[in-house]
């Protein structure tokens, strides 16, 4: 298992980032929030998770640890695959998923795409002992709406470390905001694709 890389940031994309380890680029698959952490030419540590499969070697990076032992935990439900898992993480914090398991919310389970209500009902009755209650600060760690429209401010800082302006991802970002007209926001990696369309089309 490779537990964390650490090194210079190289690249950053909408789903992932490359990590310049000695020389070596390791493409690492992350959150739209762990990626909003990341600059390009920065140094970064991050804790990752290998999975391995016949035709692929895949590294999935994540904010801190918790995420990753959440990321782990959630594949041991049937139907959870790793980009699963990512979405599902993409969409919740590790809290706001512990919670919503415990509390048999399938509300806030099916707001993931690829996840239906009997989605959601098998995954309380595998991972409810599992996962466990919120841990720490539960009530702050609840992603939204501790703040109003929090993606906005994962969306300007992904569109940055790609390399656009504040400015520019301002513009891109009050532009995606507008189209949703009050509508509930998609997850954040859907939103930071529809800012880069607006930024190529201008």
């Amino acid at each position: 298992m490779i537990a964390f890389v650490s090194g210079r940031v190289a690249a950053a994309g909408p789903d992932g980032a490359v990590i310049d380890v000695h020389g070596v680029g390791l493409s690492v698959q992350c959150t739209p929030t762990t990626l909003a952490g990341l600059r390009v030419g920065d140094h970064a540590k991050v804790p990752t998770s290998l999975v391995v499969r016949e035709d692929s070697l895949t590294l999935f990076g994540f904010a801190d640890d918790d995420e990753r032992a959440v990321f782990e935990l959630l594949q041991t439900a049937s139907g959870i695959g790793p980009r699963l898992a990512l979405a599902m993480l993409a969409v919740h914090t590790p809290n706001a998923l512990r919670h919503a398991v415990a509390a048999e919310d399938l509300t806030a389970l099916t707001k993931v795409p690829g996840i239906g209500k009997k989605g959601a009902q098998r995954l309380v009755l595998e991972l409810r002992d599992r996962l466990g209650g919120p841990v720490g600060d539960a009530a702050a760690d609840l992603r939204a709406p501790a703040r109003a429209e929090p993606w906005r401010e994962q969306v300007q800082m992904g569109l940055i470390n790609l390399g656009w302006s504040a400015k520019d991802a301002d513009a891109a970002v009050s532009a995606v905001a507008a189209d949703l007209d009050g509508a509930e926001a998609p997850p954040v990696a859907v939103l930071l694709r529809s800012a880069l369309k607006k930024l190529s089309k201008g």
